[in-house]
């Protein structure tokens, strides 16, 4: 049947067709993620915020680094988990999953050195990689190719539930200190143990007699295939892109963003400002993230209704392109309102791309191999994850970070030097006789630090013209996909 045919069917029947084992493996999901953006979307100042009180006080550098083994410890490791989730079972693959995401909270939560904390970081990303392949091929052995464009809007907004309360989950949880942050999302993630209860294990589909030896043969060999390596790889530019807002823009709205104008025109609440700003009332970067889940939640389902009868590939494109412009929106000028309107963009953006390109794959994958191709979707986000936090820290670190430059313009301007990067702004207020929103201007007007997103958003923008040519090949075999 024709995606044109799927669109013809009412939203609410194609909701009403998706059986048990959908539902509460997306409620599973859910928890997932409420405990994952949790911690996600605060960890990048957790890690190397200058001025974070209880913060590691690492450098954009060493983020980069810790960033790089968790995007190849989560990302990766489904080649094999997706394979072996087909073979004995997805039920069996998400209960180790959840063990070895508690273990990595509980790793984050005691250790502060480097290599403890990045191994700790690394265990809940392979936790992560071995839940997502049980959790998507149920998805997928529940799902018809008539419902699925609706089926992955829902698991999208489902997730971006879990998301959405991560950032208040975190601040409730960062009033006892940091190290609850990550008690607090391991004891939500072992609420899936419960969950394992609620439904049966739907038929893998894979082959039974299979050894794991095999297993993970028939893994490597079935990636071997031109179309799906291409497919990867223009995606991973995508996935580079993507992730910088998460890992790079929190760090650029604590140093640069001026949302005092938002707060004081909207009356916003207490509860979702910066604590300890010198620069006045602020949003928090973790709420003004969340409006990319906030809007995602209420409008996924529908926006995936919506293009339901349009080719997968062409949404993936369209949505690759609103994505690389949202993220030069919010970040080009120090407007905090500039800053929601390019967040809110780049979400359009992902509604369009990221729930398809889990569609494609599901759809494109041969029987007893959903699992599989669902965790080779992972394998694009690990390439760009990994080498944008890379590229990122280094970037971030000599063109972004305010403290270091604020440490370049004491340097050049009042000959001070040794001075710790945990103490430069406040240095430099204090010899310039200025408050910290106005040496923030100077240094933004001296060092042009906006300048960092062009080169991540040229790059979405080459994914985008890559997946056109990629579209025209691919026609003719899958032209109703």
């Amino acid at each position: 049947m024709s995606s044109t045919t799927a669109q013809k069917i009412p939203l609410t029947q194609q909701l009403a067709s998706l059986n048990r084992p959908f539902w509460m493996v997306n409620i599973m999901e859910m928890f997932e993620r409420l405990a994952y953006y949790g911690v996600r979307v605060v960890i990048p100042i957790y890690i190397a915020q200058a001025d974070e009180i209880g913060g590691l006080h690492f450098s954009h550098i060493d983020k980069g680094i810790i960033f790089f083994w968790w995007a190849i410890f989560q990302s990766f490791p489904p080649l094999v988990t997706g394979g072996f989730a087909d073979r004995y079972g997805y039920k069996k693959t998400i209960t180790v999953s959840i063990f070895l995401k508690v273990i990595g909270y509980l790793m984050m939560a005691t250790f502060t050195s480097f290599g403890l904390f990045l191994t700790g970081c690394c265990v809940l990303a392979l936790g992560t990689a071995t839940f997502k392949p049980g959790v998507q091929g149920t998805m997928c052995q529940s799902m018809t190719k008539e419902n699925s464009s609706v089926g992955w809007g829902t698991f999208y907004m489902l997730v971006n539930i879990g998301g959405f309360l991560g950032p208040p989950l975190a601040g409730l949880l960062l009033g006892w200190g940091w190290d609850t942050v990550f008690y607090g999302c391991a004891g939500i993630v072992s609420l899936n143990f419960l969950m394992m209860l609620t439904y049966k294990d739907p038929k893998a589909g894979g082959d039974q007699t299979a050894s794991m030896f095999d297993t993970f043969v028939m893994t490597i060999r079935n990636f071997f295939n031109v179309k799906l390596i291409v497919f990867v790889l223009i995606m991973s530019g995508f996935w580079l892109m993507f992730m910088q807002l998460f890992d790079m823009l929190p760090n650029f709205i604590v140093d640069w963003i001026d949302s005092s104008a938002v707060v004081k025109s909207f009356g916003i609440p207490d509860f979702m400002l910066q604590k300890n700003s010198l620069r006045g009332a602020q949003i928090s970067q973790e709420w003004m993230i969340n409006i990319n889940a906030g809007l995602i939640v209420v409008s996924v389902v529908f926006v995936s209704w919506l293009v339901s009868k349009m080719r997968r590939v062409t949404s993936i494109f369209l949505g690759i392109v609103l994505g690389s412009i949202g993220l030069i929106v919010a970040g080009f000028t120090t407007a905090g309102s500039m800053c929601l309107i390019g967040i809110m963009m780049f979400s359009v953006g992902e509604m369009l791309a990221s729930p398809k390109m889990n569609d494609y794959l599901g759809v494109i994958a041969p029987e007893g191999q959903k699992g599989l191709y669902m965790g080779y979707a992972n394998i694009p986000q690990g390439i760009g994850w990994a080498i944008g936090s890379k590229v990122a820290g280094d970037v971030y670190e000599t063109q972004g970070d305010k403290a270091n430059l604020a440490l370049d313009y004491l340097s050049n301007n009042f000959q001070l030097t040794d001075i710790a990067r945990t103490d430069a702004m406040n240095k430099l207020v204090e010899v310039t006789g200025k408050n910290h929103q106005e040496v923030t201007n100077i240094l933004w007007d001296q060092y042009d630090p906006y300048t960092i997103w062009y080169r991540f958003a040229a790059i979405g923008l080459v994914s985008a013209v890559l997946m056109l040519f990629y579209a025209k090949w691919v026609k003719v075999e899958e032209a109703d996909v």
